[in-house]
């Protein structure tokens, strides 16, 4: 049996005492001191490490030694306490990354590299709205069709954004910074090159918005957490340079939970654009909230467990998580070097397609992200594809009114032939994988936070959030680690043994099964889109396809195709309208 003292002793043992937050420059001199002037013997009796204290740790981690066993090691045990405590004392930047890459490429898989043109149609006849306030609602493709045809300028379209932002971001607590200058200076640029026939493409001139944990210089980057609410990291994230390529216009850097977990920020808690009583889920909180109630046409998200699609799926919106290593990460903050992802947030599937079209590919700089091809078909009929639906995780949904199952007919309406099959769930894995994952890497990421204390000066601090989560994550041992790592791997083979018979397979967005976990995992694709409105409380529900690796391509088609039989994307929260 575990007991309280058992997790103190093996407290001991990783160097994890913590008494309160020291004065970091004495504490610092103080480590130096004792790492070059004690002996081991020194260490262990400063440390108050016992013999007994091996024996209560060994439990924690369903181990059990004989007492020659605890004699043999515990030299051992002590030389490793004074090889952490040298790690402690040299310190590692958020940016540092991990020199094993995760991939999620399985031996003997083949991609094409060919890239495509993509035929984009503009439609010239989009006009102006007889009621300015409906531009907020435009999509991308028909906003671009205004800017190249000169029928409003960048300039006129983000301060339009701009206005609205300073009108609706305290009420929806989604913004951070509004960066006005840089957005002008960004905009007549783009005016200024489209007038002498230089026109980008479709994000030429179009207002966007960041999550606030990519690095822009000038800006603050401050991850939603208050020990960095003034930080300023002098980069600019990969994604920042593409969209800046682009010709897109950076208005503002939108909330996300502290350290990219739920709504609650230094600021306050985000919120759902359909009802303020409500939060807005997240990480990518902020950057959903704004997109869905027009305060930009879109914006750029991470999500690492669910930071994507749980607000996407929540407030209404949208949402791409592309494969893992789609995007390159650079100038990102890291969470877990081995989940994160970026991808963007929009008001449809086309425009979702756009922003991707313009972000994917790597500038070499994140081990893990890849040049692939996105051979997007706007137009791809996809009575021709391999349309498979997860009835084990439809099966646990006993409502059958609910509007997962609308979707399923509203497929079948277009002429699809659904395929029910058994997509991997919790039931089929018996291990938690992700939550050792997760914890660890987090953890380890913000290392000093937990070992200074720095943890205390977060917002929220319940069991479920981080400062408990980072403490918690000291306690894995890494040979579990790896191993949670190498049973990863056997998910991911599972998963491909059967996403690889088809294009797309449809999953519930939330519910049992913890599909959102297993992709997360393997890094396979997801778009979820909206599906209408719940009976109990009115708010959004959504839908996720899971894609084949590196075909966003395809899932993005069949999102677009449903969403032109539908309406669910056209319904926009009333109150910001006006």
């Amino acid at each position: 049996m575990v007991v309280k003292k058992d997790v103190l002793a093996a407290q001991k043992l990783i160097g994890n005492i913590i008494f309160g937050r020291p004065n970091w420059f004495t504490m610092k001199m103080i480590l130096t001191s004792f790492l070059l002037s004690l002996s081991i013997y020194a260490l262990a009796q400063d440390s108050l490490i016992q013999k007994k204290d091996l024996i209560s740790s060994a439990k924690l981690f369903d181990l059990r030694f004989t007492s020659k066993e605890i004699d043999t090691l515990y030299s051992d045990v002590i030389d490793n306490l004074a090889n952490y405590k040298a790690l402690h004392a040299t310190p590692l930047a958020n940016s540092v990354p991990l020199s094993l890459w995760q991939s999620p490429i399985l031996p003997g898989m083949h991609f094409n590299e060919k890239q495509n043109p993509i035929n984009w149609k503009l439609d010239n006849t989009v006009s102006m709205p007889v009621n300015k306030n409906d531009l907020a609602f435009y999509s991308i493709e028909d906003l671009a069709s205004l800017i190249k045809n000169k029928k409003i300028t960048s300039l006129a379209l983000t301060q339009f954004f701009i206005d609205r932002i300073k009108k609706w971001g305290d009420t929806l607590q989604c913004v951070i910074s509004i960066q006005e200058e840089m957005a002008y200076e960004q905009a007549k640029k783009a005016d200024e090159e489209i007038a002498h026939g230089k026109y980008r493409g479709l994000l030429h001139g179009i207002p966007y918005g960041l999550k606030d944990l990519f690095a822009v210089k000038g800006t603050k980057t401050t991850w939603g957490a208050a020990p960095y609410k003034n930080q300023v990291i002098e980069e600019d994230a990969f994604v920042y340079l593409k969209l800046r390529e682009a010709g897109a216009v950076l208005v503002a850097k939108f909330t996300l939970g502290a350290l990219a977990m739920g709504d609650y920020w230094y600021g306050g808690r985000t919120k759902n654009p359909w009802n303020l009583n409500y939060g807005s889920s997240g990480s990518s909180a902020g950057s959903t909230s704004a997109t869905v109630a027009g305060l930009v046409p879109f914006a750029i998200g991470t999500e690492t467990w669910g930071s994507i699609v749980s607000p996407s799926t929540t407030c209404g919106a949208t949402g791409l998580r592309p494969t893992f290593g789609s995007i390159s990460r650079t100038g990102a903050m890291a969470l877990s070097y081995s989940l994160d992802k970026v991808g963007p947030i929009c008001r449809s599937a086309a425009d979702a397609a756009i922003v991707f079209n313009y972000l994917h590919g790597t500038d070499g700089k994140d081990g893990s992200a890849v040049n692939m091809p996105f051979n997007y078909n706007p137009t791809k009929d996809i009575k021709k594809l391999k349309i498979a639906y997860a009835k084990n995780y439809f099966d646990k949904i006993k409502d059958t009114s609910r509007n997962e199952f609308k979707v399923l007919e509203a497929f079948k309406k277009l002429g699809v032939h659904l395929i029910p099959v058994n997509f991997p769930d919790s039931g089929t894995y018996n291990v938690n994988i992700m939550d050792v994952v997760i914890g660890v890497e987090c953890a380890a990421q913000f290392d000093e936070m937990t070992r200074l204390n720095i943890d205390d000066e977060l917002t929220r601090q319940t069991k479920n959030d981080w400062p408990n989560q980072f403490r918690t994550a000291r306690f894995v041992p890494a040979v579990e680690y790896v191993n949670a790592q190498r049973h990863r791997y056997t998910l991911m083979k599972k998963v491909n043994e059967v996403i690889q018979h088809y294009d797309v397979i449809i999953c519930p967005s939330r519910g049992d099964g913890n599909q959102s976990a297993i992709t997360n995992l393997t890094g396979h694709p997801v778009v979820c889109i909206p599906t209408g409105f719940d009976k109990k409380f009115n708010l959004p529900t959504g839908i996720s396809f899971v894609g084949n690796l590196y075909d966003e391509a395809t899932i993005l088609s069949i999102a677009n195709a449903i969403q032109k039989a539908t309406n669910w994307e056209d319904v926009h929260p009333p109150l910001f309208k006006k």
